[in-house]
């Protein structure tokens, strides 16, 4: 479980294939602390440590994780938002994420206001899902590549959100642009909720 608070950015130094699977070895500040079987979100999609080598570290995406990510559109040199489970005793300074991405949305709109910036994201909607809880709503929390954020303004398939220039310069936002493709999780309370009005 993480928390949507980013703690640093990683840079993929290599990608290989491996039938349906994609192995990732990245640089991070922090790759000393990591041990095998560590789960760490990338762009808030939870994997696995699978081996450690000085700076580097080797995670897998296999194929379900790729079709619902933006993993497989990494290329070397991009830059992942990372961060560590989040530890019993700590803070949840965001909201509860879970790693599990739902979908990808497209950038559709970068408004600069006043030191700070605006961007607006459009998803595909499918009337089921969002019975089911996958939906935005206005001041209510979503995480967009791992960050956890606030949403503005949501409409069936699109939502903005503001970002500061803390986490406009510590996460990979500062490489967003229009078309750029990010990975959604939508707020698991909701998506509780939406389950027991089912039942």
């Amino acid at each position: 479980m993480f928390s949507g608070i980013v703690e640093a950015t990683a840079t993929v130094v290599a990608i290989r294939k491996e039938q349906e699977n994609l192995h990732f070895t990245l640089e991070c500040p922090f790759t000393d602390e990591l041990h095998i079987d560590q789960s760490l979100a990338h762009n808030g999609v939870c994997l696995t440590v699978v081996s450690t080598d000085g700076p580097r570290y080797v995670v897998t995406a296999m194929q379900e994780t790729l079709r619902r990510s933006n993993l497989g559109l990494l290329r070397i040199g991009d830059e992942v938002n990372i961060e560590r489970s989040m530890p019993m005793n700590g803070r949840l300074d965001g909201h509860i994420v879970q790693g599990h991405v739902d979908l990808t949305a497209e950038c559709i709109h970068i408004e600069e206001a006043d030191g700070s910036w605006v961007f607006t994201f459009r998803h595909a909607f499918d009337s089921a899902m969002a019975r089911r809880g996958y939906f935005c709503v206005d001041k209510g929390s979503v995480t967009v590549n791992g960050v956890s954020l606030t949403v503005c303004e949501p409409t069936r398939d699109t939502f903005k959100v503001c970002i500061i220039p803390y986490t406009y310069e510590h996460t990979n936002f500062h490489n967003f642009k229009v078309g750029s493709i990010v990975n959604i999780e939508f707020d698991i309370l909701g998506k509780y909720l939406a389950r027991m009005q089912e039942l």
